[in-house]
């Protein structure tokens, strides 16, 4: 049953299906990738707010530090089960049942799962509470040498630690509506955690700690809590928001516990290995937070140069993956492997497309962007430049982490799992040498943290694509140099152009001005974006069109509204 239609579906992020599909199934993956790039992108703006409020409340220091990493451990979690290994293996279990045996049997599958989940999360959860400080004392025992910070870190991870059971319930339920062709509200439902997390968190930050002023470097522990309180909250409003769409697909959950059901078997199957594989970048991630919790504010300005990286990756590299996986697991169940090669090779060309000019402009304009965004309050300079420098290390490896995300799901599609997982295994062990050469050896410090995560990323993108079976391979050695040729030629001219404005703007008093420092970054950002489209266009990159076709759909989509007016 077919979603019905939304009226976003008019502003697409272009994602063509294989010719073979019909000029209906084209229009829907037109309107999916764009409905889920739209959302994405919401999220990725609301996720920003929510860190700059943090930050500006805390400041880069103990306080965001102990937040930082309580919120961590769930969070690993959540990347891990509920939004990597068993989001991947779900979904793909999930539209296979429902593409063979109906939607009937798919549904029973989900109801399993969710009774499955609800017991062993609320499990996790009671472990979490009961094991916090052993958790704190091996992901963060460099908390030790600042007084107090150790011990706030276990009582907030006591309190954030249910928050993996909403999550995860949330990324089932995001798989059951996307089998179904319903990709906006779920895609959204992170803005939503986005929005009520910063709102209830700084209300109950004034109402825990009411004789404070948030933007006063007196604020202190107690508002740390009230933040975390909102982050629990919404956490739960990801869920909920959610649950009414499952009326338009016929959905209804109701309590069924079968562990006989080959396909929860083979949803085990998938995710064990999914679950190793994925663990490359949290176990990675987890390993960066040891070194870095030995830098005070060195979680902090990771985290924030993390966070502007994570823009271009969701709007990008999530939206795109989320459309690929389940079409790529249909084609893949009716052996059509020629579509499914024309889908993986489009989608990974539009996300390179995106992603390196990106790049090329977060590093160019990383100063600017930090100071615009994130000083304020307790947020100074010193943790601007810091910042900045985390995220030009960061941004080398941009089109690594899209591009993961586009084609590991490939291989759980193709019942490949362990090829993922053997890769993963590899990144895991050079990220630990690379980080001790950089960090203790090279004295980088939390840059070598940055550096080291992205070198890891750009390694596993190219393994796993060179991992491809030779049957969905995405087009030979000379289609792909002729396209990252022309793309860096187009990135580099962004880059360049996005440079020469914003130091030509900077010797001007335009930075002294109120908004001066917006006008500044805006104007770097268009003229870098201008300039890689007309040299990318001129380069005959075919990926321009499309773009242009997107503008053109926003633009008649504005015309329109204007025309109708409000009702």
């Amino acid at each position: 049953m077919n979603a019905p239609n939304d009226p976003q579906a008019s502003l697409p992020l272009p994602l063509p299906p294989p010719p073979r599909e019909s000029s209906e199934g084209n229009a829907a993956s037109h309107r999916a990738a764009g409905v889920v790039s739209l959302a994405v992108m919401g999220s990725r703006i609301f996720g920003l707010v929510r860190e700059l409020v943090f930050a500006a409340l805390f400041g880069a220091g103990k306080l965001l530090d102990a937040y930082l990493a309580a919120f961590q451990i769930p969070n690993l979690f959540r990347d891990l089960f509920a939004e990597g290994a068993l989001s991947t293996a779900f979904t793909t279990v999930f539209a296979k049942t429902w593409e063979e045996q109906g939607k009937a049997k798919a549904f029973s599958l989900a109801n399993h799962l969710l009774a499955i989940l609800l017991i062993l999360l609320s499990a996790l959860c009671l472990a979490g509470i009961l094991l916090a400080p052993l958790l704190v004392e091996l992901t963060s025992f460099g908390f030790h040498a600042i007084p107090g910070k150790f011990d706030l870190t276990v009582r907030l991870t006591r309190v954030l630690f249910p928050f993996i059971l909403f999550v995860a319930l949330a990324a089932v339920a995001m798989g059951i509506l996307n089998a179904g062709r319903i990709f906006g509200l779920p895609a959204s439902a992170s803005t939503a955690f986005n929005i009520v997390s910063v709102v209830l968190g700084v209300l109950f930050a004034y109402t825990l700690d009411p004789q404070r002023n948030p933007l006063h470097p007196s604020f202190g522990e107690a508002a740390v809590f009230g933040v975390c309180f909102g982050v629990l909250l919404g956490g739960l409003a990801q869920l909920l928001i959610q649950v009414p769409a499952f009326r338009w697909i016929g959905y209804r959950w109701r309590w069924e516990l079968d562990l006989s059901d080959p396909k929860l078997r083979e949803i085990w199957r998938l995710m064990i290995p999914s679950v190793i594989a994925g663990a490359a970048v949290q176990v990675n991630v987890l390993i960066n937070g040891m070194f870095a919790s030995e830098i005070n504010g060195g979680r902090s300005w990771l985290n924030c140069a993390f966070r502007l990286m994570q823009f271009p990756i969701g709007v990008f590299g999530v939206a795109i993956a989320t459309v690929t996986l389940p079409t790529v697991s249909r084609q893949h169940a009716r052996a059509d492997l020629d579509s499914f090669r024309r889908t993986l090779r489009h989608s990974l060309r539009l996300g390179l497309f995106y992603t390196v000019p990106s790049a090329v402009g977060l590093a160019v304009l990383s100063e600017p962007l930090i100071r615009l965004i994130y000083q304020h309050g307790r947020f100074n300079s010193w943790d601007v430049h810091q910042t900045a420098t985390a995220l030009e290390a960061y941004t080398l490896g941009l089109a690594g982490y899209a591009g993961i995300k586009i084609l590991a799901p490939c291989f759980y599609a193709l019942d490949a799992p362990t090829i993922p997982l053997r890769i993963s295994l590899f990144g895991i062990g050079l990220n630990l040498l690379l980080n001790f050469f950089l960090v203790k050896v090279l004295s980088f410090g939390h840059v070598g943290l940055a550096l080291t995560t992205s070198l890891v990323a750009l390694l596993n993108c190219t393994q796993l694509f060179l991992s491809l079976d030779r049957r969905v391979f995405p087009g030979g050695l000379r289609h792909w140099l002729s396209f990252l040729w022309r793309l860096a030629l187009a990135s580099a001219g962004c880059g360049v152009a996005a440079a020469w404005v914003a130091r030509a703007a900077g010797r001007s008093p335009l930075p002294s001005v109120p908004l001066g420092s917006a006008i500044l970054v805006a104007a770097a950002v268009a003229s870098g974006a201008l300039v890689f489209f007309f040299s990318a266009r001129a380069l005959r990159l075919e990926e321009c069109r499309e773009a242009l076709d997107l503008l053109r759909r926003v633009l008649r989509l504005r015309r329109r509204g204007s025309a109708v007016g409000p009702t």
